[in-house]
């Protein structure tokens, strides 16, 4: 890819905010590149039933591979590799290297999301045991399939203490279990749950399978099974590349600051998605990468107007061609 002439805008990330930028930003009639890794959070969905217009639900990698084809119909490029370094040089322009060379751009879109942490178990079990929906990891999603079933909640803290609360509207059946030794809870905390009719269950929860329909827990009360377990133990978000410029980030949950029009700290570095503090929805992230591609779209346009030049069509030239030659012109 050339180095010379930057190009308008970098998306990094082609998940659901990266992906609708890209529509947005090519509609617009820009120069851009995305550049995915291919490890999207939504890639990871068996079939999503609260996306809007999907009746009968939608997996997530059809999903994203309907939001590619919509993005290259427009001029879209998508670039598959991982980019691990991202400057700022004085003329305000990024570089940005993911193995093809440096490419400079006058806007970057962070898109990069986040990853959940997974309990101990095969990797290979772990995916098998998404795709069969007995490993959830957003209630938010997908409580409402694990209605008035058995469900288990590795976890302490407040995310435990939270996804279980929040799964009891769902089901009489939820059980709350330490990932590593004792629940440690503060006393309100446990008597939330011990008033909502939650089990609390010592750990380590270790030697995770699935049997059948269900999924099983070695824990300190024996084995237990579950139709479906969510793992409470945090994530890690991906900021790397925005600290690299020194960008913002907010120390209590290690998001991406950014104003209402998703503006980070640094001039001409937006961010979008789950790697931004809010609500980790395809919904919620395809707003955000909307509302990021406009406010790109805008500032590029005070810096350096945007005007379409205009098309003169052949039929045209020739005319006016003959009436030179006629002295007519």
């Amino acid at each position: 890819m050339s180095t010379e002439e930057p190009i308008d805008v970098l998306i990094v990330g082609g998940g659901p905010a990266g992906l609708t930028a890209a529509i947005y930003l090519s509609r617009f009639h820009l120069d851009i590149v995305v550049v995915d890794e291919g490890k999207s959070r939504a890639s990871w969905i068996p079939c999503s039933h609260n996306h809007a217009g999907y009746p009968d639900g939608i997996n997530g990698k059809e999903l994203l591979e309907l939001m590619r084809t919509q993005a290259q119909k427009y001029g879209t490029k998508i670039e598959t590799g991982r980019v691990h370094r991202l400057d700022k040089d004085e003329d305000g322009l990024f570089s940005a290297d993911w193995g093809a060379g440096p490419q400079r751009a006058r806007a970057v879109l962070l898109a990069t999301g986040l990853t959940n942490r997974k309990p101990p178990m095969d990797p290979e079990l772990h995916d098998e045991a998404m795709a069969r929906g007995l490993i959830r990891y957003c209630p938010i999603c997908d409580g409402y399939e694990v209605t008035d079933k058995r469900v288990g909640i590795i976890g302490s803290g407040k995310g435990g203490v939270g996804e279980a609360i929040f799964l009891r509207s769902y089901t009489a059946d939820v059980t709350l279990i330490a990932p590593d030794s004792a629940l440690d809870l503060p006393e309100d905390d446990r008597r939330r749950l011990e008033e909502a009719g939650v089990a609390l269950v010592d750990g380590p929860a270790e030697a995770i399978g699935c049997v059948e329909n269900c999924i099983t827990i070695d824990t300190a009360d024996g084995l237990l099974s579950f139709d479906s377990i969510y793992p409470a133990l945090g994530s890690d978000t991906h900021t790397g590349l925005a600290q690299m410029v020194g960008a913002e980030i907010n120390e209590e949950d290690c998001c991406l600051v950014c104003d209402e029009k998703m503006r980070t700290s640094i001039d001409g570095l937006y961010a979008a998605g789950d790697v931004v503090h809010g609500l980790d929805q395809i919904s919620h992230a395809m707003g955000e990468g909307g509302q990021a591609a406009t406010t790109i779209r805008n500032d590029l346009a005070a810096k350096r107007p945007l005007r379409r030049q205009p098309v003169v069509l052949p039929e045209a030239n020739e005319t006016k061609r003959e009436r030179v030659e006629a002295g007519d012109a």
